[in-house]
């Protein structure tokens, strides 16, 4: 049993990651202004906005991948602030990025493999040079476990680059999930894929979250975020503008209005059904 799976599936109040007040500035550009929001143990919560609303440059801040100008990220109780993505990494922080991040002549299987080298980076010189066969007998049934779990276990000895775009960014969740994170970031998981590869991506989340993994994502498809979050957080040129459950997110007046503007009632509907923006604009022009 693997460290995520001994986790559980128990969810509680505690915070796993607060966002204290967080700004980033670019010379004279805003880019976040007093981001503040928690994400609880065992929660699914979205992190929503228009295009350049500052989700992206959120989960760099998160991850380490850039410095905030203000404020901090706190995991776990332990401020991230100057900390290295690898050592975000190590304390229970995993992401995975909006492009597909494979090795793409590598097979599927040795991409799970090479994720799982790096978690355990002390033994790679004993386990390449053949004096820890056991270690690598155990590392080789991790990455068919995590192919297994993704559904990839037919796809295991084919070419990653060879793989359709929804079924990369399978496995780069698959690498994510390497690291046995206590908490995964997913960034823009579903764009590129089509309707079946969303269902089974969202089929997927929730295993993810009861085996004990907490999740915050940023995606832009809305039906697929009303349907899996617990909670919303709605960013909107840089501020936070609102939060909560999905029905509570869905009807709100800054939402709507940040999103497709005000004056339009069949816009307001529209976003209640949980169109994206996107479609709404698409039919108001056809």
């Amino acid at each position: 049993m693997s460290a995520i799976e001994e986790r559980g599936t128990g969810r509680s109040g505690t915070p796993i990651l607060s966002v204290e007040h967080v700004g980033v500035r670019f010379g004279g550009l805003v880019a976040i202004a007093d981001l503040h929001f928690e994400v609880a143990q065992g929660e699914i919560v979205s992190l929503i906005g228009p295009n350049g609303a500052g989700k992206t440059t959120a989960f760099n801040v998160m991850t380490g991948f850039l410095k905030p100008s203000q404020g901090q990220v706190r995991f776990r109780g332990t401020s991230l602030n100057g900390l290295q993505p690898h050592e975000i990494v190590r304390l229970g922080l995993s992401r995975t990025f909006q492009r597909t991040s494979v090795f793409p002549d590598d097979t599927v299987f040795d991409n799970v493999m090479i994720g799982l080298h790096r978690r355990a980076r002390s033994r790679l010189l004993a386990t390449i040079l053949g004096r820890d066969r056991a270690s690598e007998r155990r590392l080789r049934g991790e990455a068919a476990g995590l192919l297994d779990w993704v559904g990839l276990t037919g796809r295991a000895h084919e070419k990653a680059g060879s793989l359709s775009y929804g079924e990369q960014r399978l496995v780069g969740v698959a690498l994510a999930l390497a690291s046995e994170p206590a908490m995964l970031l997913l960034d823009e998981p579903v764009s590129g894929m089509n309707a079946s590869e969303t269902r089974v991506f969202v089929r997927l989340i929730r295993s993810i979250r009861e085996r004990g993994v907490t999740i915050l994502l940023v995606e832009h498809d809305m039906p697929m975020v009303m349907e899996v979050s617990d909670r919303i957080a709605v960013l909107n040129y840089g501020r936070l503008i609102a939060q909560g459950p999905p029905a509570a997110i869905r009807s709100d007046p800054a939402v709507i209005e940040a999103y497709l503007g005000q004056g339009s009632a069949a816009r307001e509907a529209a976003l209640a059904a949980g169109r994206t923006a996107d479609r709404v604009a698409e039919a108001q022009h056809a």
